[in-house]
């Protein structure tokens, strides 16, 4: 996953969640009050202000160790924080989502429910339309496109 940051100037800080540490994931874990990374991903997707700032903390600390998460703030964290998710990312989703449906013979309305879902939280959205390519679901990004025009 990656949190963009929105400095004051304007540029865009990236933080991907991959860079983490065991340990640091640990502790944002432990900042959180215990809760699973599972959930605190859940949290992200979900653009939570506590896990969003968690991410950008346990970054910042590296820089500054004694930075306490209790102390650390964001300003205006609605308009310069955003959590999206990868390529690898949106493949895991769609993979489990073809998974599940197969056995009910209903993957591509699985596929079709989930995919304005991806795009929307994708840090770019053509991630979708190759994962499904690479998925060999192409035909639904081309069978969508046909509806719209």
């Amino acid at each position: 996953m990656i949190i963009t940051y929105k400095q004051d100037d304007g540029t865009v800080e990236e933080l991907s969640t991959d860079d983490l540490t065991a340990r640091e994931a640990a502790d944002i874990e432990a900042a959180m009050g215990g809760d699973q990374w599972q959930r605190i991903e859940a949290l992200l997707n979900l653009q939570d202000p506590t896990a969003l700032r968690a991410v950008v903390w346990i970054f910042r600390r590296r820089a500054q160790p004694d930075l306490k998460f209790e102390d650390f703030d964001i300003p205006g964290w609605r308009r310069r924080l955003r959590a999206r998710i990868t390529r690898a990312e949106i493949e895991d989703a769609l993979n489990n989502t073809m998974l599940q449906a197969i056995s009910s013979q209903a993957e591509d309305t699985g596929i079709d429910l989930l995919t304005p879902h991806l795009r929307k939280l994708a840090h770019d959205p053509a991630d979708v339309d190759a994962a499904l390519d690479g998925l060999g679901k192409g035909h639904l990004v081309h069978r969508r496109r046909d509806s719209e025009g």
